[in-house]
């Protein structure tokens, strides 16, 4: 103890000898044999300017139940006018057109919001518009007018791997633009509420609250993903976040761009994923594929004769190795372009060319009067089980008979006169066969409903 207590006063003692010319010698130095240290300051130079700060406000107007009673309101002299609550909100964004002011962000950033500002990392700020939205991949264009804005180049986030470096740059708590690094830390991540299509790649980058719309990219300072969605038990960063990919987010883009919203297409196939039981049934190997397991009438995939039991391991040249994979690569389609579809038929590999179309939907007054102010879709495939199939309701205006009878947006219709539904074609056919009322099985929120419409 007592040497080890010597030993101790000798280091103190040196440290204090040293002189300010042989502590400044002792300090980490520039570099190394020659060479400079490693730094990311170079890239995020280049970076941060495109990665910007969004502030939005929602008004919400609150209506006392005390003045919906005329006799308050004349007591006490209340006037009958609503008060507004102004909510704020944060969150991140990228330019990804320099020339046209476009900034992509999350759609739960902006989503309800009515006045959004975008301030920038030189400190300017500007009003925004919106572009257009998509809530199935919560992906959002926002528009600024604002002269030398800096573009973020896009990469290919389909040549990520698991192991490589990324940086995560945001606006976390509103502190401002924060940057932080971490790796790849799983790729094809999927499971979260009101998605359609899923696809992230998770990394152990911080990301927090108000990252949200900001930029992940490689040590090339190229854009491989838009922070989107932490896992937080305690509320807090525990190294698991997730950011949608820049392929998924390309294809949004310039359908916002294009249309104001996007248009995806429909091959008419419901999949679900191939076992290793059925794989082995099926006799392929790596057990790889989506399992088609019902093709809707009248659909492009009837009319290219694929059927019930057929393997789909292709679509577009794009590998599917399960029921998610083809369900993310199949919104993508453009419509109206030939795509190529690969499949195994009996242990025999075929192929057919198929063109996407748009995913119809059926205005209700053209099937029944009764039906007026309602628009019908085909389930999605989120929505779909051996249990539950039939069709969704995916607009309905208010004071209608539907709306009255306590249906909304969202309900899946499931049989019409106890005949079950499978698609949306089958719905169609079957209110045009029925002659008197209408009696409708509703499935909400997991419980089952009956409906009579008179």
């Amino acid at each position: 103890m007592q040497q080890l207590f010597k030993l101790v006063l000798l280091v103190l003692g040196l440290v204090a000898v040293l002189s300010p010319v042989d502590q400044a010698m002792a300090a980490l130095p520039v570099a190394v044999e020659g060479d400079p240290l490693p730094t990311l300051a170079p890239v995020l130079e280049r970076v941060t300017p495109s990665v910007v700060n969004v502030y939005t406000q929602t008004r919400v107007r609150i209506r006392s139940p005390l003045l919906d009673d005329p006799f308050f309101r004349r007591f006490f002299n209340v006037p009958d006018t609503p008060r507004e609550r102004v909510s704020q909100s944060l969150g991140s964004g990228v330019v990804v057109d320099a020339e046209q002011g476009y900034v992509l962000t999350n759609n739960h950033v902006i989503a309800g919001s009515t006045e959004i500002s975008v301030t920038l990392a030189d400190g300017r700020s500007f009003e925004a518009k919106v572009i257009g939205t998509d809530p199935d991949t919560d992906l959002a264009m926002i528009k600024i007018s604002a002269d030398n804005l800096k573009a973020l180049p896009l990469a290919d986030s389909n040549q990520l791997r698991v192991g490589d470096f990324v940086i995560a740059v945001g606006n976390p708590f509103g502190l401002g633009q924060t940057v932080t690094s971490g790796i790849v830390s799983a790729l094809g991540r999927a499971g979260f509420r009101g998605l359609e299509f899923q696809n992230f790649i998770q990394t152990d980058a911080s990301i927090n609250p108000g990252n949200s719309g900001g930029a992940l990219i490689n040590l090339r300072g190229e854009l491989v993903g838009i922070n989107s969605a932490i896992f937080t038990p305690s509320g807090g960063n525990v190294g698991i976040g997730f950011a949608i990919p820049s392929a998924m987010a390309r294809y949004v883009m310039d359908q916002l761009v294009k249309f104001g919203e996007v248009r995806r297409g429909t091959l008419g196939i419901f999949v679900q994923d191939l076992t290793v039981e059925l794989a082995g049934a099926f006799g392929l190997e790596n057990g790889s594929g989506a399992l088609v397991a019902e093709v809707a009438g009248e659909s492009a995939a009837e009319r290219a004769g694929i059927q019930a039991g057929d393997v789909i391991t292709t679509v577009a040249e794009y590998p599917v190795n399960n029921a998610r994979e083809f369900h993310n690569i199949e919104g993508q389609l453009p419509l109206g372009e030939p795509i190529t579809l690969e499949f195994f038929r009996s242990q025999e590999k075929m192929q057919v060319s198929l063109n996407p179309e748009a995913l119809k939907v059926i205005d209700g007054s053209a099937l029944d009067y009764r039906l007026k102010g309602a628009k019908f879709e085909e389930l999605p495939v989120k929505l779909r089980s051996d249990r539950v199939k039939g069709v969704l309701l995916s607009g309905l205006e208010p004071a209608t008979q539907l709306a009255q009878k306590g249906l909304r947006p969202g309900d899946i219709i499931t049989s019409v006169n106890r005949k079950s539904i499978s698609d949306l074609a089958d719905f169609e056919e079957t209110v045009g066969l029925v002659k008197g009322r209408l009696y409708f099985q509703v499935v909400r929120n997991g419980r089952v409903y009956g409906v009579r419409i008179d």
